[in-house]
């Protein structure tokens, strides 16, 4: 078992109540993984919140950690979510990564659902942020059920958009 960083744990919930808090995450969908270095794991470990828990309510001893390429729980006794599988090709295909944070934003999914092909930032601000452009997956293709396709497109974004899902 690895030990539990309660530090991390503290500001792992601290940024989980932030992102409900402003609206971009609802009920228990939705998700943030931390990597944190590990000398046991090359890849490092990631602290990740439970299954079935909100982002906006969950408290210290919903979170687990599992290892970064196949998701094995390390620490806790609670399953993570499928995202989860997600997540970590995120984090093992980016090693410069140490944080996937998964939103569902109610007004960009609808936006897209309504027939919209992308999202055109009016200023600047999003690019500085970003870095690199969007990535859009259409609707059909599932990410968390078959993370084969993230290797085709991960290092070229920091943002994906999955339509009718999430960011």
């Amino acid at each position: 078992a690895v030990k539990f960083d309660r530090a991390i744990a503290e500001q792992y919930v601290l940024y989980a109540h932030r992102l409900a808090a402003r609206g971009y995450v609802q009920a228990a969908v939705g998700n943030m993984v931390m990597r944190v270095p590990h000398p046991d794991y090359p890849d490092g470990v990631c602290y990740v919140k439970s299954q079935g828990v909100s982002l906006e309510e969950m408290e210290i001893g919903d979170l687990v950690i599992t290892d970064v390429p196949c998701g094995r729980i390390l620490q806790g006794d609670r399953a993570t979510t499928v995202g989860h599988q997600m997540n970590r090709e995120m984090l093992r295909l980016r090693p410069d990564v140490n944080c996937v944070i998964h939103l569902h934003h109610d007004e960009t999914i609808a936006y897209l659902a309504a027939g919209r092909e992308e999202i055109r930032p009016v200023g600047l601000t999003f690019s500085y942020l970003m870095q690199k452009p969007v990535h859009y997956l259409p609707a059909h293709i599932n990410v968390e059920d078959d993370v084969a396709p993230i290797k085709t497109f991960i290092r070229d974004t920091n943002c994906v958009l999955m339509k009718r899902h999430g960011i």
